[in-house]
């Protein structure tokens, strides 16, 4: 696993060497746009949208829209004027509890690993944090932008996860319907709740598989061999007239085992005195 960056945790007084590594990857099937006539991949040029000439490397400079075809030119030099000691450090601001952070704040996740220098103060920082059932909340510098993150256990090591900022999170009162009110029946609401029970199970990430990925491979692979491909019958769902008798279906349904047994319908435990 190839290191994307290196620095340190600064927590309090203590500094701890570590190490940067993507934690997740993408396994998504990628295709090349071809000329149809030749069946090559197609090249891209990068022209001046002025004078129409193919502009190389060495002439390209960043620039800021401020208005409508109006930039302001930035060069390297410019930037290392912004002065940030947090370059190649990961400061700790905050001790919180994970559940206080909404999911929706999350963006990207990395797993740290210690320098051989830093395995001791590492340790003590997880170890730490499981015990307190904290996670630390911080800020570090990465290819020149300033993430809001949060380190926690997982395993045995420490992971950092990169978070929006509030400013960055879409105001979902935006949404079109936000604010109107519907009325839910009492029996509509008991039956989804019993559809949920019946579906309620603990989180095994590895029974759940990336189907239409596995098809695709498939179907590249017969393309490849020059199989016959056929091709299914598409499965149209009835559209939903009632929504009761929708959910009473789907609660039979989730009740059925693979043998076509029905589970039966888990029992409400009786609240203890004080609960």
């Amino acid at each position: 696993m190839r290191t994307i960056w290196k620095g340190a945790i600064s927590f309090g007084l203590v500094s701890i060497p570590i190490k940067l590594f993507p934690a997740t990857e993408q396994k998504d099937i990628k295709f090349r746009f071809l000329h149809k006539t030749c069946q090559a991949p197609l090249k891209y040029q990068r022209v001046c949208s002025a004078c129409g000439q193919e502009v190389t490397q060495d002439d390209i400079v960043r620039g800021y829209e401020y208005e409508s075809g109006r930039f302001v030119i930035m060069n390297e030099e410019d930037l290392e004027k912004i002065p940030d000691e947090r370059t190649r450090t990961i400061d700790i601001v905050d001790f919180v509890a994970l559940k206080e952070i909404d999911p929706v704040y999350f963006d990207k996740t990395y797993y740290l690993a210690p320098n051989d220098a830093g395995e001791k103060a590492y340790a003590l920082l997880r170890k730490a944090m499981e015990e307190t059932g904290k996670i630390a909340v911080a800020k570090v510098v990465i290819r020149n932008k300033e993430s809001l993150a949060v380190i926690r256990g997982y395993e045995n090591l420490l992971v950092m996860e990169t978070v929006f900022y509030p400013d960055e999170i879409r105001n979902p009162e935006l949404l079109p319907g936000f604010e109107r009110e519907i009325k839910l029946h009492d029996n509509e609401l008991k039956m989804a709740r019993e559809l949920i029970e019946n579906l309620a199970t603990e989180f095994v990430p590895d029974k759940y598989d990336d189907e239409y990925r596995k098809k695709l491979l498939e179907l590249i692979r017969s393309k490849i061999e020059g199989e016959e491909i056929a091709i299914p019958e598409t499965q149209t769902k009835g559209k939903v007239v009632d929504l009761m008798e929708a959910l009473k279906a789907s609660v039979e349904m989730a009740k059925k085992t693979g043998d076509g047994e029905v589970k039966p319908t888990r029992k409400r435990r009786k609240k203890a005195a004080g609960e």
